[in-house]
């Protein structure tokens, strides 16, 4: 029973000390604010950012896409092609949320504005619009990657 504690504060040691390398970025396998984790599918190469959660019309409740970067910068967004609201979350590389963006609604065909967080992220996670509110989560929340 003690050995999943142990892990949890080693991860959260490693992520509060900027101390996450790129191959335990790979092995990222939920996202989690206090006691509500979200099974993530990663985003980590150009392709899979570009193409995101497009075409999706289902995300079950306790899923999430979590996009990853290699450098700390402002990364906009847009709901092009994305057939489900989405709560976008902009994470720094201390672990802690900048920016949500709440339900953000799919686009039109036409025109597809970008969202920008004006504040830099090292992660980006979408998970189900009104997830974020569901959770109480606010920015300066902690996160906690397993």
């Amino acid at each position: 029973m003690k050995k999943p504690i142990i892990l949890i504060w080693v991860s959260l040691i490693l992520i509060i000390s900027g101390c996450v390398s790129i191959q335990e970025q790979k092995k990222i396998q939920k996202v989690c604010f206090n006691e509500n984790c979200y099974s993530v599918e990663l985003a980590q190469t150009d392709e899979q950012r570009q193409t995101g959660l497009m075409g999706r019309e289902y995300l079950d409740k306790d899923m999430g896409m979590l996009f990853i970067y290699e450098d700390e910068g402002v990364y906009p967004f847009w709901m092009k092609n994305t057939l489900i609201p989405l709560d976008m979350i902009w994470i720094d590389k201390n672990a802690t949320v900048g920016r949500i963006i709440k339900n953000a609604e799919p686009c039109g065909k036409e025109y597809c504005p970008s969202i920008n967080p004006n504040k830099k992220a090292k992660y980006v996670l979408e998970i189900n619009g009104g997830e974020a509110d569901s959770i109480g989560l606010a920015e300066g929340s902690r996160v906690v990657f397993m």
